[in-house]
């Protein structure tokens, strides 16, 4: 990380420990299906300090699209939060659709909006997210064929 500045270190770091923390919740998800239910809402709440992060790169004068991700990942987890914690909608089996086309197009804009400004920052870093986002979207997609009750599980 060589040549970056302070905050787009911070920015490479932000990004990296979303992708981790996705991974870890979707191998929870895949083999302790009912601690990953308890914890998940902590992958909710890490938005709330994604956000602050966001706003840092935002008044530091770094690019839209250094600071969209942590607001978007707010946007996306106050859906999340909200739907899944609160009110407690069954809305993945059946799918109803009302919830899941807006929670999964942010769900896939903030990962999208973590990865690719990395290709502005490093291309090897960019390449190495890449690997991560292979991992996590393996263990998102079969945690679910492996969840006990799909309704219940957290993108």
């Amino acid at each position: 990380m060589q040549g970056l500045d302070s905050l787009e270190i911070l920015f490479v770091v932000s990004a990296f420990l979303f992708q981790i923390v996705l991974i870890i919740h979707f191998a929870l998800r895949k083999w302790h299906f009912d601690l990953a239910m308890r914890y998940g809402w902590i992958v909710y709440a890490l938005s709330v300090p994604a956000a602050t992060v966001s706003v840092l790169l935002l008044l530091g004068g770094k690019p839209w699209s250094l600071w969209l991700g942590g607001f978007i990942y707010l946007i996306w987890a106050t859906l999340g939060y909200i739907v899944e914690y609160v009110k407690d909608i069954r809305w993945r089996s059946p799918i109803r659709w009302s919830i899941f086309a807006p929670y999964i197009f942010l769900y896939l804009a903030t990962v999208m909006f973590y990865w690719w400004p990395l290709g502005l920052v490093s291309r090897p870093l960019w390449y190495m997210y890449a690997v991560l986002f292979v991992i996590s979207t393996i263990l998102n997609v079969t945690s679910h064929n492996e969840a006990r009750d799909p309704s219940q599980t957290l993108d």
